[in-house]
């Protein structure tokens, strides 16, 4: 029997009968902002190596729905690459789906992850466009990804928890680490499932540092404490001050009421 080699550049662009010559340089160069939205996502799985980028860019530009699929597409055409350093094709792709957002792209990232399609720099950053989409991702991934050298890829495993219950020892393990970027979200992450030792921390945190993350996660735990420091941001910070309201008003807590209603009547008047 004879045995193959797999070649790796058979997804890569550079297959056997793929234009990388003469009928390269004849083939007329794809310009992504004169295609329509059909053709642009018609082109982008197979699109040459120096038209890739371009291309999924532009699908992320227009936030085209549609080209989920293709973008995904894209980026299997290079399994097997990218160990040891970013591959264009798959970054761009990547980012393309950062960009249209939404469910599908979302899932999309979440397969690319659990498929290994995507590894090295390309899966860190893939882990990163996970977290911002709000992607929950399978336990047995996040603990991998959670040990990773990496902090940002620590942290961003935090943001794909969801309410996985079976990931809060790892969570608690991580809110003491070392990266303070990883501590910051470790712990809105056990704020979300409820976790009352979250609570300190996120109380610091609401003083010293209010993100809309730290905010929506205080709701399920928030004491009196909490309660004030989200009036004070709801007052003195324009940029928070609707994600404050917004937890005050799903906090039951009778004096998040009272502040409530004292703040939307400070509004009125």
């Amino acid at each position: 029997m004879v045995q193959t080699q797999l070649d790796l550049f058979s997804g890569s662009g550079r297959e056997r009968g793929d234009p990388t010559g003469e009928a390269a340089e004849a083939a007329p160069v794809l310009i992504a902002a004169d295609l329509d939205d059909g053709a642009l996502s018609a082109a982008i799985p197979a699109a040459r190596l120096k038209e890739a980028p371009a291309l999924a860019a532009e699908a992320g530009r227009r936030r085209l729905p549609g080209a989920v699929p293709a973008l995904s597409a894209l980026c299997r055409r290079f399994i097997g690459f990218g160990r040891d350093g970013v591959v264009p094709e798959q970054r761009a792709a990547l980012d393309a789906l950062a960009a249209i957002g939404g469910a599908a792209a979302a899932r999309a990232t979440a397969r690319l992850l659990v498929e290994r399609v995507v590894e090295g720099p390309n899966r860190a950053h893939a882990v990163v466009v996970a977290a911002g989409l709000g992607t929950q991702l399978p336990a047995s991934l996040l603990l991998e990804l959670m040990a990773d050298p990496a902090p940002a890829v620590r942290a961003a495993a935090c943001a794909c928890v969801g309410r996985q219950l079976t990931l809060v020892p790892r969570l608690l393990e991580l809110a003491d680490d070392e990266a303070t970027e990883v501590r910051t979200a470790a712990v809105p992450a056990l704020g979300r499932m409820g976790r009352r030792e979250a609570l300190p921390m996120l109380t610091r945190l609401l003083r010293e540092a209010p993100t809309t993350t730290v905010i929506e996660a205080v709701t399920a735990v928030a004491d009196e404490d909490c309660v004030i420091l989200l009036a004070r941001l709801a007052r003195s910070r324009d940029d928070l001050a609707m994600a404050a309201l917004d937890a005050l008003a799903v906090i039951d807590h009778p004096r998040a009421r009272q502040l409530l209603a004292r703040l939307e009547a400070e509004r009125c008047a």
